[in-house]
């Protein structure tokens, strides 16, 4: 029988190996999925920009990025659950409904974009709030149609968020993003009950002068 010392520097140098395999995971996986977020966020930036081809592109270095970093925490469940991943699948996720609402095209759900449930519902909410900016940009020029039209569909995706009660330990917190859109929204529909109004009186106006 080994001595007890040699017994433990054997399950010692075990333990090592393992936390050293772990810690190169996350250490690799944080990179891939700050990448993932950076280029996200200038996907979005080009949507707004109404520059598809870049956003396409964008999201295309998103996803790689992305899955890099899920096949890298694929042995490691409980670093796959820290939160970091969450997020990135979040950002993917919110970059390519955002792209999906501005452009009128089908949503990707879950399994298509193949992240998690909760980072899907976390994007969508992300991605109505982001609706808010082009919806403005319409209303400057004029396009008051379309801005109600936007305002639907963020009125849409916030009457099914908040029929989802879960535990937030279950939604990744889609509890916070569905209060954070109720804001926008309400902000939104303000700014479009304000400009349908004064367009009706523009025009009214107009109408009534003498020709």
């Amino acid at each position: 029988m080994p001595a007890r010392g040699e017994e433990l520097a054997a399950l010692g140098e075990v333990a090592r190996l393992r936390l050293e395999d772990t810690h190169r995971a996350r250490e690799e996986a944080l990179g891939r999925c700050r990448d993932t977020i950076r280029a996200c966020g200038l996907a979005i930036r080009a949507i707004h920009r109404l520059d598809p081809e870049a956003a396409a592109e964008r999201r295309a270095e998103a996803l790689d990025a992305l899955r890099r970093a899920q096949a890298v925490l694929a042995p490691f469940p409980a670093l796959a659950a820290a939160g970091f991943l969450h997020d990135a699948e979040k950002e993917y996720a919110e970059a390519c409904l955002t792209q999906a609402f501005i452009s009128g095209t089908g949503l990707p759900g879950p399994e298509e974009l193949e992240v998690a449930l909760a980072a899907w519902l976390n994007g969508l909410a992300e991605a109505a709030s982001e609706i808010r900016r082009h919806l403005l940009d319409r209303l400057r020029q004029g396009e008051t149609a379309r801005g109600e039209e936007l305002l639907g569909v963020m009125e849409e995706v916030y009457d099914l968020l908040v029929t989802i009660e879960y535990p937030d330990a279950i939604t990744g917190g889609l509890r916070r993003s569905t209060d954070a859109l109720r804001a926008v929204v309400e902000r939104s529909r303000a700014d479009v009950t304000t400009t349908v109004l004064q367009t009706r009186l523009q025009e009214a106006i107009e109408a009534a002068e003498p020709r």
